[in-house]
C-alpha cells in the first residue's frame, strides 16, 4: 500500500490526537470564565444553526504530516454531507480515492490499487472521529470538552476552539476548529494523534443550497476489485 494512501486513511483511522502531555497542561491552564463560556455557547449555537440544513458540499485541501517518517503529503477534493451521518469524501489529487458512508456502512475505494475496504460506519466514526461531527454538529457538545482560544474578533480574526474527547484514547486526543465569526462555517480542521502526526484540512466553496440524493452515499463495488473487511 502506498504511503500517500496510508496517510489519507490515517486521517480517518487515527485522527484527532496529539501528545496528550502537550494539551494536558494547556487544558488545565485554560479554565474559562463565565463570559468565555457564554461566548462559546453562542459560537456552538451559530455552528449548529448554520449546518442544520439537510446537506451541504465543500472543497477541501488536506495536508498530512507523518512525524516519525518526516513526510508531508497533500491532497484535495470535494466533500458532500447529508444529515444524519452520510458523507462522501472524493479525493481528486494526487491520486483518486473515495470514502463513502450511508451512516451504517463504510466504503474506502482506491482505484489505483483495485481495492475496496469495507467496514461499519458507527465504529469507524465513533465519538466524532474522522470528522464525523460534520454530519451532526451536536456531537461537538456531546462528545467533546471545548475551550475557546480567543474571544475578541474585533480585528477580524476567526474563532479558534480546542476540543478534547470526553472518552480519551491514544488515537483521539484533540481537535482545533477555526470558525468564521460572521457565517459560523468551519474553515479549518486541525487534528492530531498520539504520535504527533498532524492533519490540516482547509474547507472552501461551501454550498448549503444543494439537494443530495441517497444514492450518492451508497457505493456499488466494481467487479474484480479486492475487498478487505475492516474490523
Amino acid at each position: 500500500m502506498k504511503i500517500k494512501y496510508c496517510m489519507i486513511v490515517l486521517f480517518f483511522l487515527v485522527v484527532i490526537g496529539y501528545g496528550a502531555t502537550l494539551f494536558a497542561q494547556d487544558k488545565s491552564e485554560n479554565a474559562q470564565d463565565l463570559n468565555s463560556r457564554e461566548m462559546l455557547d453562542k459560537i456552538l449555537d451559530g455552528i449548529e444553526k448554520r449546518y442544520s440544513v439537510p446537506g451541504f458540499s465543500a472543497d477541501f485541501i488536506q495536508e498530512s504530516t507523518l512525524k516519525a517518517m518526516n513526510i508531508v503529503d497533500t491532497a484535495e477534493g470535494n466533500l458532500k454531507v447529508r444529515r444524519p451521518g452520510m458523507m462522501r469524501w472524493e479525493y481528486a489529487s494526487p491520486d483518486p480515492q473515495v470514502i463513502v458512508t450511508d451512516g451504517d456502512r463504510l466504503w474506502i475505494y482506491r482505484p489505483e490499487d483495485n481495492q475496496v475496504m469495507v467496514g461499519t460506519a458507527p465504529a469507524f466514526f465513533k465519538d466524532g472521529k474522522g470528522a464525523g461531527f460534520l454530519s451532526d454538529m451536536k456531537l461537538l457538545r456531546d462528545k467533546f470538552t471545548i475551550f475557546l482560544e480567543n474571544t475578541d474578533t474585533a480585528a477580524g480574526e476567526d474563532y479558534r476552539m480546542k476540543l478534547f474527547p470526553v472518552d480519551q484514547s491514544l488515537d483521539l486526543a484533540a481537535i482545533i476548529l477555526v470558525v468564521d465569526p460572521d457565517t459560523y462555517v468551519i474553515n479549518n480542521i486541525v487534528t492530531y494523534n498520539a504520535y504527533d502526526d498532524e492533519t490540516r484540512i482547509r474547507m472552501t466553496n461551501y454550498r448549503f443550497d444543494i439537494k443530495l440524493d441517497d444514492d450518492m452515499f451508497n457505493f456499488t463495488i466494481p467487479k474484480g476489485v479486492d475487498i478487505l473487511e475492516m474490523e
